[in-house]
């Protein structure tokens, strides 16, 4: 016979069910203490001995596991309700047993066991058989035997597991509980590995063992007597004893885990963190990295969270014990170190204001002991930091506006500090105006930029200035800087321009579907360059003080008339699009400095931009004619294409790509000639393994290909590769002598069930040699990482403007929950 009885926590009332209703009221009282003693008790199934880690080490991670549905909102009403086969009260000595299938729920959380007695005189709980406690947020607890007190300061329970809805694990012969305080698990295991799925009772990946795992509740930390690290059941590591704060604490004093490395510079490297948690809203961490050869670097860092924002301060310093190990280089020095920081604050939900900045005894400071930048060496095939930026900005977004304002610092990484520019400031403006006018939509933006670079930057573009340092400023013979041998990268002085642009524009779909989208431009220029008259300046650009108003009325009209067709395996939409725009010559054209628009690229992603360069210090010019066809098809199936092919039509007036400035800009584009090259793109998605992409750019007279590109990627359950190939054209005007062409790919292979093999490698075809790869092998599942990687990289060396191939290794290791590390090794570069 099943026995439910509702208890609701109240006062009791008088009467001759008083007696029973207290003894019911004590029993629901009881059992909430008891829910929360064990919740209490067995803290440790939530362990999270997460020591901090360098994000550097962090190169693979764990196999994510399923998400948690949210837990349901527990009752909270104060009720509890109690189930069993049979429910005895026994006046006489006081006692009130549950028998046979004991269920209790009280606030979301659940107990099951075969029997729970509560001794009124002793004020004792004892539980026994199968019991089982869940709580609101998923753990589980597994006990045979469980007796407490009633105010769960003391008591012990026996044969404890716990797992966590986190997924981790832990066991333990017997807890004990004391002095509302501490509680003591016997023999205690904790693993984060799941059990097997075809033999639960075999050891887990890994666990650690404890004589002794104690929790002081008050200091919120767990200790461990005699430990040792386990893997598949065998003993790898001992440690007599260690010590970690408890789940609840998410910041807590105490070292981290040590990093290794190896540079020819300083040798070997051992970093043990001490991480320093002075107050809820701010902590230090002081980093010693200890080395063989050059002694101790001392590094710490400062953060600190206000309620509007954050900042910190890291600092570095070392006094070296052998300078000559840097010999001829600027770390070749009795001290070195620096100082960097950082910070953003809220204004409002729209306005932030933050810096950056960095200060350093010598340039070569981070790269030589692989700081702040040079710590990932698995980006092999991104461009390193050749600079680090000291600012101070002001950003602000609405719906359909932005500001941006900041001053900037570049600091070299490569000695070539009179070369770099000291913005102050830049400042951005657009919007957006969210009612129509004339029918259509109006927008504006501004920009001004102000900079001062010391000494002009000029780079070779042939084989003799190359070879002879024509192009360098400590040339003898000024007149060898022609434009002929040399193009200036950045003018000397101080140069400011302000820009403002108003544009307007509507589409209009008439009744045969054609879309006609008629707009207008205006944009000005005001100019001011103080450019110093070095040697060889003069052949470019004229010295002194220049001003220039700079205006481009633009009027133009867009065409579309797109073609549908539908048929039983897709759409097809096939668009001729054509663009007239009509607008004066670029005044100055080739005269003024070019600091924000070197770089140009033609091809189908700019092909009906009205405005081609990238930036504002130079601005497209005359009549132009934009045409082409674009075709995109959808399978019903799934999967598309798209194709573009156009070109470009100087209609009248001044070519603008035609005219060569200081960084001959435009001049090898493709554009240069009245009729441009031909320009074409294919992207083709049959499903969401496969993408294929092929851009093309070619001689509008011969067909010759001057720029050609095909990637494919694909993505499988066990594998992933990707490969592009590369071709492009000599473009002698910019420094490029031959024709480039060359091969990059990657790929990752599920070799088994948790085994992955990776590598990429870069092929330079013309010279026919492998110049850049990356291989590397990892074991990863839920729990575990185990990998190593062997890695080239391009890095810039102290005293050198050219990059250098350099070698690193990579070993990591990462048990969940418990810790991360790595060790890595470079040699002739950063590691």
């Amino acid at each position: 016979m099943a026995v439910v009885a509702a208890l609701q926590l109240r006062s009791p009332v008088f009467g001759r069910r008083t007696l029973l209703r207290r003894k019911r009221t004590r029993m629901a009282a009881v059992g909430a203490s008891v829910i929360a003693l064990l919740a209490g008790l067995v803290f440790a199934g939530a362990i999270d001995l997460a020591l901090t880690v360098p994000a550097s080490a962090q190169a693979f991670t764990y196999n994510p596991r399923p998400p948690k549905p949210p837990p349901r909102p527990a009752k909270n009403d104060g009720q509890m309700l109690v189930q069993a086969t049979e429910v005895d009260y026994d006046y006489n000595n006081q006692r009130v047993s549950a028998v046979g299938n004991v269920q209790m729920f009280y606030n979301g959380t659940s107990i099951e066991a075969d029997k729970v007695i509560y001794d009124q005189k002793t004020k004792r709980l004892h539980a026994e058989g199968n019991i089982r406690l869940t709580d609101a947020d998923g753990k589980v607890t597994y006990a045979n035997i469980m007796d407490l007190s009633d105010d769960y300061r003391d008591g012990f329970v026996d044969s404890l597991r716990v797992d966590t809805a986190d997924a981790t694990r832990m066991a333990a012969t017997r807890a004990d509980r004391s002095s509302g305080n501490y509680t003591v698990f016997e023999n205690g295991v904790y693993t984060a590995c799941a059990p097997c799925k075809d033999d639960p009772k075999k050891p887990p990946l890994w666990q650690v063992k404890g004589a002794r795992i104690i929790h002081d509740q008050t200091d919120k930390m767990l200790y461990f007597e005699n430990a040792q690290l386990e893997f598949f059941g065998v003993p790898m590591a001992y440690l007599p004893y260690f010590s970690t704060p408890d789940p609840t604490v998410k910041r807590k004093t105490g070292f981290l885990m040590p990093g290794f490395s190896t540079v020819t510079g300083y040798g070997y490297g051992v970093e043990v963190p001490f991480y320093w948690a002075i107050a809820p809203d701010y902590d230090a961490t002081i980093n010693p990295r200890f080395t063989s050869k050059q002694g101790v670097l001392f590094q710490g860092e400062f953060r600190q969270r206000l309620i509007d924002g954050a900042y910190q301060i890291r600092a570095y310093g070392i006094d070296q014990l052998n300078p000559s190990a840097y010999a001829g280089q600027p770390g070749d020095r009795q001290f070195r170190g620096g100082i960097d920081t950082k910070g953003q604050f809220a204004l409002n939900d729209k306005w932030t204001w933050g810096w950056e900045g960095v200060a350093l005894s010598d340039y070569a400071f981070m790269t030589d002991y692989r700081l702040a930048q040079y710590r990932d060496p698995l980006q092999s095939f991104l461009n390193l930091p050749t600079e680090a930026i000291s600012q101070l900005y002001l950003t602000g977004v609405g719906s359909r506006s932005y500001f941006d304002a900041r001053t900037i610092y570049y600091l070299s990484y490569s000695g070539n500090q009179a070369y770099v520019p000291v913005v102050h400031p830049v400042i951005d403006y657009s919007n957006v105006i969210n009612s129509p006018i004339f029918g259509g939509e109006f927008s504006y933006q501004t920009n001004f930029t102000s900079l001062t670079r010391s000494t002009a930057a000029f780079d070779p573009i042939t084989t003799l200035a190359n070879t002879s340092g024509l192009c360098l400023t400590a040339s003898a013979d000024p007149m060898a800087r022609l434009p002929s041998q040399c193009l200036l990268r950045g003018m000397p002085g101080t140069y400011t321009r302000f820009t403002a642009q108003a544009e307007w524009r509507r589409s209009f779909t008439d009744s045969a579907g054609e879309i006609w989208t008629p707009f207008a431009i205006l944009r000005a220029d005001a100019i001011n360059a103080s450019i110093s008259n070095q040697p060889g300046v003069s052949n470019f650009l004229p010295v002194g003080d220049t001003n220039a108003l700079r205006l481009m009325p633009v009027v133009g009209l867009e065409y579309r008339y797109p073609f549908i067709n539908v048929q039983p395996w897709g759409t097809t939409t096939i668009e001729p699009i054509a663009q007239i725009i009509v607008r004066p010559n670029e005044t100055y054209a080739g005269k003024l400095p070019n600091e924000d628009a070197q770089s140009m690229v033609f091809d189908a992603s700019n092909l009906f931009s009205v405005d081609k360069f990238s930036g504002y210090d130079r601005v497209e010019g005359g009549g132009r004619a934009n045409v082409g066809v674009q075709a995109t098809t959808q399978f019903d199936r799934g999967g598309s294409i798209n194709a573009l092919f156009g070109q470009s039509y100087q209609l009248f007036g001044l070519n603008s790509f035609a005219v060569a400035d200081a960084t001959n800009t435009g001049v090898d584009s493709g554009l240069q000639n009245a009729r441009s090259d031909y320009v074409a793109r294919v992207n083709y998605s049959p499903n969401r393994t496969y993408t294929f992409s092929v851009r093309s750019r070619m001689d509008e007279a011969t067909l010759n290909v001057n720029r050609f590109e095909a990637e494919g990627r694909a993505a499988f359950d066990r594998w992933s590769v990707s490969l592009m190939y590369g071709n492009y054209a000599a473009q002698p005007q910019l420094g490029y002598l031959t024709r480039r062409e060359g091969l990059l790919g990657s790929a990752s292979v599920k070799v088994a069930a948790n085994w992955v093999v990776s590598g990429g490698a870069r092929w330079d075809l013309e010279a026919n040699k492998i110049n850049q790869y990356i291989v590397g092998a990892g074991y990863v599942d839920d729990c575990f990482v185990l990998a190593a990687n062997y890695v080239t990289s391009y890095n810039y060396t102290t005293g050198t403007t050219a990059p250098v191939l350099s070698h690193s290794f990579m070993f990591q290791i990462g048990l969940r929950t418990i810790a991360t590390s790595g060790s890595t090794a470079g040699v002739g570069g950063i590691q």
